[in-house]
């Protein structure tokens, strides 16, 4: 949920709590992001003024906070104080930064195996939490838990009832929401702890496939459905459907109680690595800097005072408590009311994953069938393609972007005005941004191509990009940083590797570093935060080497194949090249595969693992491409996706796919016409492109 600047006739303190900005409203309240004199977040929500007079809503508002205050399991989030002010209760409660389920899901796409277990299982513990002080929470849905570092909390106790108590909800009100109140409810019988199950059960399936179990094409019918369909779990993965199945009885006293739903779901070690490594606990990690930046008391290195700065680095706060309802709200710039151009951005789509080709049904020696292509349909010389989600973006046959589908290739959107030459990236996988022939920086949204917005005037070639800002190289060789979400120019600095003949410097940004690769052969890596450089190595290869980054491991070709610790730029290995027919160029572009990185060496390619405090790799595997000396290598990345790796053959003759474990070749590739390989891959896919013509192939799973 964004954060929207206070307006007229909000109050500016209620009790301990300044109050700093609006998280959302609903039908009965209002809700805020407050600070304490301590500078601890609180999310304060008040009683509309009109309602505040209904003697009945009042109680029933304070009653809220007492029941809720009456569960005490981690699992929830904490009431912190409630009282009357100036006629209008409110309740504060414990600030909770991070995405809700139902973002995640939309953001990152459904979860896996593990991960449900390990949520089913924390969820369950909870729901026995506050069935054990004899509440039904009446309302859990993927809107009410929020993710946070520590786990999944469940938040909103607005229906929450006394098990035996009654709903407050008059004939032809719906007291839960559509496709996740149980039966009983819907029917507005009697409601105890296994409605909370049959509750639990949808949030599960939604959490594992990424839709409702019960959908309709209108609330009656999803309610009906409910009552008397079938839940559809087709795309549940079949381990979880016999788990999550029984919590989705008609019948009450067919479902399992929450201590047996835990000890089902009970998940293998380290299945709660969702929270502490990957995409989403970046999230939820930026999310928990920008709340302390949002909350901190005067005398810190942030201003109290809600200052425009402050609220645009909090528009990416996530934030959901006490359910305000509503949805999140657009983010406003204070320029006489104009809008943000990114207040409308939608979230990352989900990922369509491909099916994994069948080893066994293949024939030895010969590739699976393609998924689709080759289409004719991209530049022949243009820049590497780029998988955002459920797209492709190339560098268009007629010149500018092109969006492919990436399960079918057929057009999703064009950008005839960008000048794909200078390169195009993406953002947090919701924008593309890429420059026109001018010089102008524009953003489209990923899935749709509809334009976002347009800044700047100099642009010249666009290095690499991460989920806050754009890195570029202006016409002038000054190299910055763009904020993609407020169109700030966070930093400048003079590019020490320009532009040469031969072609831009190549880059890649992770882990609050942007590693650049000139064409001199310098790689400067640059802190994101400020465009200081943090370390720096001269003679790494003129060819044009991309660097490849892995957690705090980057990886980078030319006459060696280097590792470094990103952070720091600490030595771990290096191996000379063997390449005799251009020692020049080495080592091509490698490409980090978790611990591992594999890439090619004249007619040789390699998979290396690191040995930790060894200053040396450790061979995996090596595969024979070619002949000795009798060809100069190839530059081209190879991909790795699922249990293969694509090798770029030297002389660019085709493309040898191997197991990625052993290195045994499993067939060849290739593509008709000459020219250099492109390989890219995502969920499953690796792209293929080659002389204006790509396609998509299929993988065999690990």
């Amino acid at each position: 949920m964004t954060t929207q600047p206070l307006t007229t006739g909000d109050p500016l303190r209620l009790g301990p709590y300044r109050l700093l900005g609006v998280l959302g409203e609903g039908g009965m309240g209002k809700v805020y992001v407050g600070r304490d004199a301590q500078g601890d977040p609180a999310a304060v929500k008040v009683l509309r003024p009109e309602l505040a007079h209904d003697q009945h809503l009042a109680q029933r508002f304070v009653r809220e906070a007492d029941m809720a205050r009456a569960v005490t399991s981690p699992g929830v989030a904490r009431v912190l104080a409630a009282q009357t002010e100036g006629g209008r209760p409110w309740i504060a409660a414990e600030f909770l930064a991070g995405p809700t389920l139902d973002e995640a899901v939309r953001a990152y796409g459904p979860m896996d195996g593990p991960t449900v277990r390990a949520l089913a299982a924390q969820l369950a513990r909870t729901l026995h939490d506050i069935h054990a002080v004899g509440l039904v929470h009446r309302d859990l849905k993927p809107a009410n838990i929020v993710l946070t570092s520590t786990g999944p909390r469940i938040i909103d106790f607005g229906i929450a009832r006394p098990e035996h108590g009654l709903t407050l909800t008059t004939t032809g009100q719906i007291p839960v929401t559509p496709g996740y109140g149980a039966p009983e409810q819907v029917l507005g019988q009697r409601v105890g702890p296994a409605s909370d199950v049959f509750s639990l059960g949808a949030v599960l399936a939604y959490a594992a496939s990424g839709r409702r179990t019960f959908d309709a094409a209108h609330v009656a019918a999803v309610q009906y459905e409910v009552v008397h369909g079938a839940p559809d779990l087709s795309m549940v993965p079949p381990e979880l459907q016999e788990l999550i199945g029984p919590c989705l009885a008609k019948d009450p006293a067919h479902r399992p109680a929450p201590p047996q739903v835990a000890q089902a779901f009970a998940p293998p070690k380290g299945a709660d690595r969702a929270w502490r490594k990957g995409p989403l606990a970046e999230d939820i990690k930026r999310r928990e800097t920008a709340t302390r930046r949002l909350t901190a008391p005067q005398g810190s290195a942030v201003p109290a005072a809600p200052s425009r700065r402050r609220f645009l680095g909090a528009a990416a706060l996530g934030v959901a408590v006490l359910g305000a309802g509503g949805g999140a709200g657009a983010w406003w710039l204070s320029r006489g009311g104009e809008r943000s151009p990114t207040a409308d951005v939608p979230p990352a789509v989900a990922t369509p994953e491909a099916a994994f080709a069948s080893l066994i049904d293949s024939t030895p020696g010969q590739g699976p069938k393609q998924l689709w292509g080759p289409l004719d349909v991209t530049a022949p010389d243009g820049r590497l393609p780029l998988p955002v989600r459920d797209v492709l973006i190339v560098h268009a046959k007629t010149g500018g972007l092109l969006a492919l589908s990436v399960t079918n290739g057929r057009e999703r959107w064009r950008a005839e005005d960008i000048d794909a030459t200078a390169g195009f990236v993406s953002v947090a996988d919701r924008l593309v941004v890429g420059a026109d022939d001018k010089g102008a920086l524009k953003a489209f949204v990923a899935s749709t191509g509809k334009p976002v917005w347009q800044t700047r005037s100099d642009a010249g070639d666009l290095l690499a990009a991460d989920d806050t800002h754009v890195y570029l190289v202006t016409k002038d060789d000054e190299l910055c940083a763009v904020d993609a979400w407020t169109l700030r120019t966070t930093w400048s600095r003079p590019m020490t590797s320009p532009r040469s003949p031969d072609g831009p410097a190549k880059a890649a940004a992770g882990g609050k570093r942007l590693v650049v690769h000139g064409r001199d052969g310098q790689v400067d890596v640059v802190d994101t935060t400020t465009g200081e450089t943090v370390w720096k190595l001269k003679g790494q290869g003129t060819h044009g080497q991309a660097p490849s980054v892995s957690g705090n491991t980057v990886y980078l070709g030319g006459p060696s194949l280097m590792a470094r610790r990103l952070d720091e730029g600490d030595f771990l290995w290096k191996e000379e090249t063997g390449n005799l027919g251009d020692r020049r160029l080495g080592w091509g572009n490698p490409i980090a595969d978790g611990a591992s990185v594999v890439a090619v060496d004249g007619y040789k390619g390699y998979r290396y693992s690191t040995v930790d405090g060894a200053g040396r790799a450790s061979t995996e595997w090596m595969e024979v491409l070619g002949e000795l000396g009798s060809t100069t290598g190839t530059l081209t990345a190879p991909a790795v996706e699922g249990g293969t790796v694509w090798l770029p053959e030297p002389g660019d003759r085709s493309v040898r796919v191997v197991n990625k474990t052993t290195g045994r070749q499993l067939f060849t590739i290739t593509m008709d016409r000459q020219g250099p390989y492109q390989l890219v891959s995502d969920a499953h896919r690796v792209f293929i492109a080659r002389a204006g013509r790509i396609g998509a192939m299929p993988v065999f799973g690990e």
